[in-house]
């Protein structure tokens, strides 16, 4: 069983029914995808390094595999105020040429469709909510939410009952900060040798550009403004053959200490800067959203394997920072859980009545491409976090990584977990963001109705708060409420109570988006973030 139709989760079912193949045998393989379709979860930059791809399927190309624009043009810039610095080809730390600038959700959608041909059970629409177990206490399977109950728990006219699977070994593909992931790192201890996850958010918008903008191939890269030299952050703005359109993206590290820095607004004043607007005014928006990635790398890195089931792809965080770039391992790791995994199948270790810990597959990951790369840029996102700020960690960076491969022989350290990072409000200065002009930056509402997201209004929450208290007590008084801030999906709003003169947390849960933010840097750690119904939130198209 896998748990996530994504890059990860696909590639690891075809690679196991493709080893059925080769071997004349026969083997079942679902995968357990909470999308109403697969790839409407989906959302990444995205380019991507074709080589793990070509590995599945050697003639992805002539399969008609959406991969319509190679990167042609490689661009890097340093963004000032009014000004940028270009930096020369050599010292960029992301070598696009015979890359792929893709619409990631097509390519996940392309995916399905070959497993399915190979015999693959999908099944969109199902949200996997609970790890099921043996009475030894491995992993025996996953159980999707049952669906049609009320926000009282009473079951509606549409009840259904959630249905189980188990499975002698389960995958889990969630993506980043995935619900049972989470869970699974706690029981069994999976962080114990490891440093803390950092994170950022991305979000990106889909634009449909004039003609005479248009330069298909094109790969745009750039730090700085409007972030200070102390927050880590950049952008993306590819150019690609579909349309014409331009995805613009950017990503806030999520250790940022100003709890009124607003993730959001900061893309909509990016947009703004000359070096960006040229490629958008005269455009129109199309298509919105947000998620957020693992940026850790190796340091990061947790146990991959327990009894019963493993992890792949980015649920234990196989990004590549500085190339921006994680699809290429979700498939190379993909496809080592699918050869470790059928090897056990073919051999009679894996069986359904114990949850076997594959070692194997921890032994192959490590001594895989994924390690290796994931180790030579291990110091990258670190070097930012000293006093030298944006200036030091570009010089850290193109010294020890570009030039010397990441052969230096210490390992830097992250900095804690993002949550412990904010200041409080009253030493900080809120910051003074321009009103949109909804031609190029734009309001928060009317962007979260570009993303398509919906969720069945009479439903359990599938925000909840551990203590109804803290957000009052804790959050707002000492950070002056930085939900409302770093959500973006305007899920999080401060309002005034119904009676007298305080304020209250208001959870506008049918606007989340799935990018599990809040989860992450909620300063109380008091918002859990759980699945909701199957089919629910964003649909993005080819995001």
């Amino acid at each position: 069983a896998i748990v996530g139709g994504g890059p990860a989760g696909l590639s690891a079912a075809i690679r196991l029914m493709q080893s059925a193949e080769r071997e004349g045998t026969e083997i079942r393989v679902c995968v357990i995808e909470k999308a109403p379709e697969l790839g409407c979860h989906t959302l990444s930059g995205a380019v991507i390094e074709p080589g793990p791809l070509l590995v599945l399927f050697p003639d992805a190309i002539e399969r008609g595999a959406p991969l319509h624009t190679p990167v042609t043009k490689d661009q890097f810039s340093i963004l000032l105020q009014n000004s940028s610095i270009d930096i020369p080809e050599m010292f960029i730390p992301m070598k696009n040429h015979g890359n792929y600038i893709v619409r990631l959700g097509h390519v996940v959608k392309w995916l399905g469709e070959q497993a399915e041909e190979l015999g693959v059970e999908i099944y969109p629409g199902y949200a996997a909510s609970e790890v099921l177990f043996h009475e030894d206490g491995s992993v025996k399977g996953v159980a999707t939410n049952d669906v049609g109950i009320a926000k009282d728990g009473s079951p509606k006219d549409t009840f259904e009952r959630g249905m189980e699977i188990h499975a002698k070994m389960t995958m889990f593909a969630e993506g980043c900060h995935g619900h049972l992931s989470k869970q699974l790192f706690e029981k069994f201890n999976l962080r114990q040798s490891c440093q803390p996850m950092t994170y950022a958010i991305g979000i990106k918008e889909l634009w449909e550009v004039p003609v005479e903008k248009h330069e298909p191939g094109l790969a745009l890269h750039t730090v700085g403004w409007p972030m200070d030299h102390n927050t880590y952050g950049g952008s993306f703005l590819y150019h690609l053959n579909d349309g014409p359109l331009v995805a613009a993206g950017f990503v806030a590290a999520l250790d940022y200490k100003n709890p009124y820095l607003y993730p959001f607004k900061e893309m909509q004043r990016w947009k703004t800067h000359p070096k960006i607007a040229q490629h958008l005014e005269g455009g129109e928006r199309i298509s919105y959203g947000a998620r957020a990635l693992n940026e850790g790398g190796y340091q990061s890195l947790p146990e991959v394997v327990f009894p019963g089931g493993l992890l792949i792809g980015c649920s234990p965080g196989f990004l590549n920072v500085p190339k921006i770039k994680g699809t290429h391992n979700a498939i190379r790791s993909g496809i080592i859980a699918a050869d470790t995994t059928f090897d056990g199948i073919m051999d009679g270790t894996l069986t359904m009545e114990k949850g076997l810990t594959l070692e194997t597959y921890s032994k192959a990951i490590k001594n895989s491409a994924v390690f290796e790369e994931l180790y030579a840029c291990r110091n990258v996102r670190p070097s930012f976090c000293t006093p030298a700020g944006l200036w030091g960690g570009m010089l850290y960076t193109g010294l020890f990584y570009v030039m010397l491969g990441g052969k230096e022989p210490w390992t830097l350290k992250h900095h804690g977990s993002d949550s412990d990072q904010l200041v409080e409000a009253k030493k900080q200065k809120p910051i003074d963001y321009p009103k949109p002009d909804n031609k190029l930056t734009f309001d928060l509402l009317s962007s979260v109705a570009l993303s398509g997201t919906n969720h069945e209004g009479d439903q359990p929450p599938h925000l909840t708060l551990k203590d109804d208290a803290v957000p009052m007590q804790r959050n707002y008084a000492l950070f002056d409420g930085p939900e409302q801030r770093f959500c973006p999906a305007g899920v999080y709003e401060y309002v005034p109570e119904e009676e007298g003169d305080g304020y209250k947390l208001q959870i506008n849960a049918q606007n989340c988006v799935h990018c599990k933010t809040c989860d992450i840097k909620c300063p109380s750690q008091n918002i859990n973030w759980v699945v909701p119904e199957g089919g629910g939130g964003p649909t993005y198209n080819g995001m």
